[in-house]
C-alpha cells in the first residue's frame, strides 16, 4: 500500500535514531541510490548493508554516546528534503563527530525512497573523525577517494559476513 513520503521520512528518521536499520532498510525502493561523501551505493540490499553496519558500529562503539536530531523534513510530489545531525564516537579512531548533514530525497509511486543524497562538509567531518590527518588533509581529494576507498571496503567486507 502506498504511503506518503512525508511518512516515510518520518518513520526513516525515527528508525535511524533508534539505529533500528532494518526500519530504515523498509523505507528503501528496490532500486533505490545513495550517495555521500563516503558511499556512493546501488539497490537496497548495499544501502541496507550500510546502514546496518554503521548502527552496528555505533552500537559496538558506545550507543550511549549516540544523537540523532532531526528536522525540516519536507515533502511535496517525488521530491523530499531533511536536515540531521549525528553525534557518535566514529569507530576507526574512537574520537567523537557531530555531523551536519542536509539530505535529498526523490521517492517513486509507493512513497519509498528511490534516490538519498546526504551533503556534510567533508574537511568539517574529517577534522572530528580522523584529527590531524583530517585538519590537514580534509580539503584534499585524495582524503576523500581515500575515505571512499576504505569505507567501501568495509561494506563489502561487512556484506559478506553473515547478519548477527
Amino acid at each position: 500500500m502506498p504511503q506518503r513520503p512525508s511518512d516515510t521520512l518520518q518513520r526513516f528518521y525515527t528508525a535511524f535514531s533508534q539505529l533500528d536499520h532494518a526500519t530504515m532498510a523498509e523505507c528503501y525502493a528496490a532500486d533505490a541510490q545513495f550517495d555521500d561523501e563516503a558511499f556512493s551505493l546501488r539497490g537496497r540490499d548495499e544501502v541496507a548493508g550500510m546502514w546496518r553496519m554503521l548502527c552496528s558500529a555505533t552500537r559496538k562503539s558506545g550507543a550511549a554516546n549516540w544523537k540523532l536530531e532531526f528536522r525540516d523534513l519536507q515533502a511535496e510530489g517525488s521530491q523530499g528534503r531533511a536536515h540531521w545531525e549525528a553525534h557518535y564516537t566514529f569507530s576507526a579512531t574512537g574520537r567523537r563527530v557531530h555531523n551536519i548533514i542536509d539530505a535529498e530525497f526523490t521517492f517513486n509511486e509507493a512513497g519509498l525512497i528511490l534516490r538519498h543524497r546526504d551533503r556534510f562538509s567533508f574537511w568539517r567531518w574529517s577534522r572530528q573523525a580522523l584529527g590531524l590527518p583530517g585538519l590537514l588533509l580534509g580539503w584534499s581529494p585524495s582524503l576523500k577517494r581515500k575515505v571512499r576507498s576504505t569505507a567501501a571496503g568495509n561494506l563489502r567486507k561487512f556484506l559478506a559476513l553473515p547478519p548477527a
